[in-house]
């Protein structure tokens, strides 16, 4: 009988705390080679070292990058919204998983996933995952998502910044910061604002 091969696949969200834009999440499974000294919490990072670290990210791991907008947050929640984020990451990383395997020479077929989310539940994946607090300081796996996020996230809010100016959105990218809750209240919210938030 084949030997399985346990990839272990970390998830992170970015965007949970904000009053604006989506919440962003990944799932990330990294090759036994990849260079965990560049990875942290990416709260932890400098954004130049985020970046650097996002470019061997996405040249070495197996990834998938989702979100879901303000609007199915004021639907579903903040909460499960990030699961379900994290849950489209996952389906995003598995539609790469079968080449990638090819690549760095692993057999598809006797693969089992091993999965670790930050926080204090996991997405619902068809895979034995737990869940940790903090998770995102402690395992490779789940640096790499936590990075990924947070700068797709911000890269998002960014262009948003262009579309609404007003709003600050590149300087705080839509946490509640006095400013951004000043300008609710002077001029209205902008069209990417949760509403089910308070302000």
């Amino acid at each position: 009988m084949p030997t399985k091969i346990v990839l272990h696949v970390g998830f992170d969200e970015a965007g949970r705390g904000p009053l604006a834009g989506p919440v962003y999440a990944s799932a990330a499974v990294l090759p036994p080679d990849f260079p965990t000294e560049i990875l942290n919490d990416s709260k932890k990072l400098s954004e130049k070292k985020r970046l650097s670290a996002e470019v061997v990210i996405k040249e070495k791991a197996c990834f998938g990058i989702a979100f879901c907008d303000e609007k199915e947050i004021d639907r579903i929640n903040i909460l499960e919204a990030s699961m379900l984020a994290m849950k489209r990451a996952f389906d995003l990383l598995l539609e790469k998983l079968p080449a990638w395997c090819k690549e760095h020479n692993i057999n598809y077929d006797d693969v089992v996933f091993s999965g670790i989310t930050d926080g204090t539940r996991c997405p619902d994946v068809p895979v034995e995952c737990r869940y940790e607090p903090k998770a995102d300081g402690k395992y490779p796996c789940v640096m790499a998502a936590s990075i990924l996020a947070k700068n797709e996230r911000d890269r998002f809010m960014i262009e948003m910044d262009k579309l609404y100016p007003q709003y600050g959105y590149a300087k705080h990218k839509g946490y509640p910061t006095a400013a951004h809750r000043k300008i609710c209240h002077e001029i209205g919210v902008s069209p990417i604002q949760r509403l089910s938030f308070k302000y």
